[in-house]
């Protein structure tokens, strides 16, 4: 049985062309039937335009005074999604999306957790940023279910690197970007088994 999967991503949606090439190349008994976005401007709307998978703008300027959370949770279930993949997207998940998706919903982090590098404003860059500063001997990433507080949820894997002495936060975001395709898509294979 293929299993269904969401989208939410805010900007790129890396994580969604990592798993959409898994799919094709035969790696992944999944198909990804819908993406979600806030952001008008997003560069994932082409991306999902170019593999003809269905997508949406949900944001409070598109929909004022509705409950955005609801509607994006009747979209994924409308779609009959079994797993939603937070590809970079920037917006808290509240409690009606959590309710209906209870450990559904995965969300990849560039550091590896539970640690510091967790939580509010630590995201992308910023994250590399304070390992580098920190001087830290290793980090990774983190493949983790979602839940009401940031970073906090049950971890589904890690995998880790060891950081150089000559590291700069650019050759670290490009190594942990590289580290967290083979990541997610151990990370589904595993959910999918």
């Amino acid at each position: 049985m293929i299993k269904k999967i969401g989208i939410l991503a805010s900007y790129n949606g890396s994580g969604f062309e990592t798993i959409q090439k898994a799919i094709l190349d035969k790696k992944l008994n999944a198909k990804i039937v819908v993406v979600i976005t806030n952001n008008t401007n997003a560069g994932v709307l082409e991306r999902a335009e170019s593999y003809n998978i269905p997508y949406f703008i949900i944001n409070e300027k598109r929909y004022p005074g509705q409950d955005i959370d609801d509607k994006i949770a009747r979209l994924l279930t409308e779609f009959g999604c079994d797993y939603i993949f937070l590809s970079g997207f920037m917006k808290k998940i509240e409690s009606k999306l959590l309710n209906a998706f209870s450990n559904k919903i995965i969300n990849t982090h560039p550091a590896l957790l539970p640690s510091i590098y967790g939580g509010v404003g630590m995201y992308g860059r910023f994250v590399h940023e304070a390992v580098i500063k920190n001087g830290e001997k290793k980090s990774g990433v983190t493949i983790h279910y979602v839940n009401e507080v940031y970073d906090e949820g049950e971890i589904i894997l890690t995998k880790e690197l060891e950081i150089s002495q000559n590291e700069t936060v650019d050759s670290l975001e490009n190594r942990i970007k590289e580290l967290e395709s083979i990541a997610i898509i151990e990370a589904f294979e595993k959910l999918l088994a």
